[in-house]
């Protein structure tokens, strides 16, 4: 999120001109129901807690959620138009083995294990949802086993008043963990000792993301089951494991 204030053209490029591109392959290829990944960062600094797929999500503070709020309005015009079956997944702080390494939980544990400085944003008081990859992968093949459907009055739309086949998930942990709480299982999975850097909050962050998942709940039998302790250590286990090379 924050490289996009960086570079605003790779967001533009791949979240709106390659998300386009996607859009139109599905509907020439008449593909079944496409799911794609959103972004729990489309709610930005709503003060309601934890935040639902029916609350407000119409004034962004980053290019990211501007263009995954995007998505989520292109994916709902060619569902309206061309019965184009969409489910779209707002993702929460997704963390795990194969992550990105530009990412919180990818960074500090470099950092950490090599004795370096981490950079701690708005001096630790910051809450997210972190979701372990194995819990986001349940979610997304329960929602595409769960097309959405055009006339049918369905609970689960997003929008609720649109008829189009079309509709909106939230996939989190729905248990916001403090930021210095997520630090310290690095420390304790890794034995090292994290040094840390307080510094002012960033542009375009958020101080709290915290999922309603009931939705997705209601629809799929979703529910998380990664505790975060036990994430960490997979997580962590797995990196050394993969950079042993490095340190």
């Amino acid at each position: 999120m924050r490289y996009s204030i960086e570079n605003p053209s790779a967001y533009i490029d791949s979240n709106l001109v390659g998300f386009g591109n996607i859009l139109e392959l599905a509907r020439h290829q008449k593909v079944q129901h496409l799911v794609y990944a959103s972004s729990s960062s489309v709610y930005c600094e709503n003060e309601k807690q934890p935040f639902s797929e029916h609350d407000p999500v119409d004034h962004p503070v980053s290019l990211y959620a501007a263009t995954k709020k995007a998505n989520e309005v292109m994916a709902h015009s060619y569902s309206h138009l061309y019965g184009l079956r969409t489910t779209g997944q707002r993702f929460f702080t997704v963390y795990g083995p194969w992550g990105r390494p530009d990412m919180a939980p990818f960074l500090f544990t470099k950092a950490i294990l090599n004795g370096d400085p981490i950079k701690v944003f708005n001096h630790g008081n910051m809450q997210r949802d972190f979701t372990y990859i194995d819990d986001i992968v349940d979610g997304v093949l329960k929602c595409s086993e769960k097309p959405p459907a055009r006339g049918v009055t369905n609970k689960f739309r997003t929008p609720a008043t649109s008829d189009a086949p079309y509709t909106i998930f939230n996939i989190g942990n729905s248990n916001p963990v403090k930021l210095l709480d997520f630090i310290e299982a690095i420390e304790l999975a890794s034995g090292h000792t994290a040094k840390k850097e307080l510094m002012d909050i960033q542009p375009g962050d958020v101080t709290v993301t915290y999922a309603d998942t009931s939705l997705l709940k209601s629809a799929t039998g979703y529910q998380p089951k990664t505790h975060i302790t036990q994430g960490v250590h997979s997580f962590v286990e797995w990196y050394q494991g993969y950079y042993s090379s490095k340190f």
